[in-house]
């Protein structure tokens, strides 16, 4: 069973939590558990719409950890590490399951005339969506909003926006080079405004100079 934690991994005490670690120590890795759990389930959950594949994925993420500690320099923080390996962990979840019926993202665009004028002015925003993902009254609308995303651009927007990885970090565990990443993101972005637009506008919310486009 996953503990849910709330509070930051003590990285300080990494160091000795690692010795033990690396000489099989039950009691150590008991530790890691109750320690990094809480944080790894939030990231997988993230990732993925069904609570038993995040809980699955975590687990699958402490084996994994636990039998590559060797490997594990120290160049990072243990929890970064420890991110990296679940983030994987969610990502073959996601290849490994059949493919559900998606809206094409070319429908939630926006659109030029001959031009290249907007055909309708795009709404205007004051909230980011990781922002907006935080809060109580508008949580479930942005993740409805992110979740009907086709899979390859709700992915990256997770990993880019809401995971804040890096282009490079992004490309890697995705197995495509920066450039994809970076044409992925700017779609997502477009597509979760025209969703969030019929959503939040909808309810009567005005967002205003959102990053988000």
């Amino acid at each position: 069973m996953i503990a849910s934690v709330n509070a930051e991994p003590n990285e300080p005490r990494a160091t000795p939590l690692l010795a033990g670690l690396r000489r099989g120590d039950d009691q150590a890795f008991a530790t890691l558990v109750h320690q990094h759990a809480g944080h790894m389930l939030a990231t997988a959950r993230r990732l993925l719409r069904s609570e038993d594949d995040a809980r699955d994925a975590v687990q699958e993420a402490f084996v994994s950890a636990a039998r590559s500690i060797g490997s594990f320099a120290g160049g990072s923080k243990l929890s970064t590490w420890l991110h990296r390996i679940v983030v994987n962990a969610a990502l073959m979840r996601l290849r490994s399951q059949r493919r559900r019926a998606e809206e094409p993202i070319d429908d939630l665009l926006p659109r030029f005339d001959a031009e290249g004028h907007h055909l309708a002015a795009p709404a205007a925003w004051e909230t980011p969506s990781d922002v907006l993902l935080e809060r109580h009254e508008t949580r479930a609308a942005v993740r409805r909003c992110i979740d009907r995303l086709p899979e390859r651009y709700r992915t990256v927007l997770l990993l880019r926006d809401i995971e804040d990885l890096d282009i490079q970090e992004t490309a890697a565990h995705l197995a495509v080079t920066q450039n994809t990443v970076k044409i992925r993101l700017h779609r997502a972005r477009q597509a979760l405004r025209t969703l969030l637009e019929r959503d939040l506008m909808r309810d009567g919310r005005r967002l205003r100079n959102s990053p988000i486009g």
